[in-house]
């Protein structure tokens, strides 16, 4: 792995960019889409540029292999679950918050690690890290300006939606000598296959009459959130590695804050701003004590 360039930073910025974006497009998309449709259709434009993708490089999707099991899991875990519970969390609390609280996806990555994987204990400096950041946490939830009675439930949707993201992630360790693509495109698939039946039977989409502003924000969270964004991080892994791509941690709740202030008009206390500082004090210094942090 190369030593990070320019366009390298530059690429890294960008992903953090869009990725911080998607939470004010998830919160405008909430707007006229329920959770399971807001899902489902997110995932359908995300699959068209991986199966192009596939396609065009000649990629053999295996989605329903002899593991099919191990994709549809991932798919459930790593995608339709989070995508469902981020929606739902989203609906009722500001943007950037749901961002912060994504954030810490790092430190319950740690924690699940540490208890499923041999060779990632938790260390004394990395455990000094969870606890800094999940501090950070509880001060956020005692600003009663933003958390309150009515939506405390929906911030811990959105913290169990991150967690599922890290466990999709330690499920994606069984099969990573899968090719990133296939893996990429097989788990969407299967993902979609959760989603439709979800969408069709719960909320009825056809009865929906969506806004066009939301659906133009469902649309960029399909396809420029997901899509170009998942082409860009592997662009990142392949030549940078994983602890480079990683860093985008630090950017998103970052974007997400100034996204949901300046675009949606979110107020952001002085609590939000240490409690973010404290976050991203925590990440790092578990980051810096994770094993093999050259690449």
């Amino acid at each position: 792995m190369r030593e990070a360039k320019t366009i390298d930073i530059l690429l890294l910025t960008l992903l953090g960019l869009i990725w911080g974006s998607s939470f004010f497009n998830i919160k405008i998309a909430t707007y006229s889409y329920e959770p399971f449709t807001l899902a489902m259709v997110r995932v359908f434009f995300a699959s068209i540029p991986l199966l192009l993708i596939c396609y065009y490089r000649k990629i053999k999707i295996e989605a329903f292999s002899k593991n099919w099991k191990d994709y549809s899991l991932i798919g459930l875990c790593n995608i339709t679950i989070p995508f469902i519970l981020i929606a739902i969390g989203t609906s009722k609390i500001n943007s950037y918050l749901a961002a912060i609280l994504m954030s810490t996806t790092p430190l319950s990555g740690s924690i699940l690690a540490h208890i499923f994987l041999k060779d990632e204990k938790i260390s004394f400096f990395k455990s000094i890290g969870i606890i800094i950041g999940f501090s950070g946490v509880i001060f956020l939830f005692l600003d009663k300006v933003i958390l309150n009675e009515n939506n405390y439930f929906y911030a811990l949707v959105t913290i169990l939606g991150s967690t599922f993201y890290s466990i999709g992630g330690l499920l994606t360790l069984r099969i990573k000598k899968k090719g990133n693509e296939n893996v990429t495109t097989s788990t969407t698939l299967w993902s979609l296959i959760f989603l439709i039946p979800l969408s069709l039977i719960f909320e009825q989409p056809w009865n929906s009459s969506p806004s066009l502003e939301s659906t133009l924000s469902l649309i960029y969270l399909g396809i420029i959130a997901t899509g170009l964004a998942w082409l860009i991080r592997f662009r990142i892994l392949t030549v940078n590695g994983l602890v480079f791509q990683t860093q985008v941690a630090y950017l998103i709740p970052i974007f997400g804050v100034f996204f949901g202030y300046f675009l949606l008009d979110e107020i952001i206390t002085w609590r939000v701003i240490i409690s973010l500082f404290i976050i991203i004090i925590g990440i790092y210094i578990v980051k810096k004590n994770n094993k093999g942090k050259k690449n």
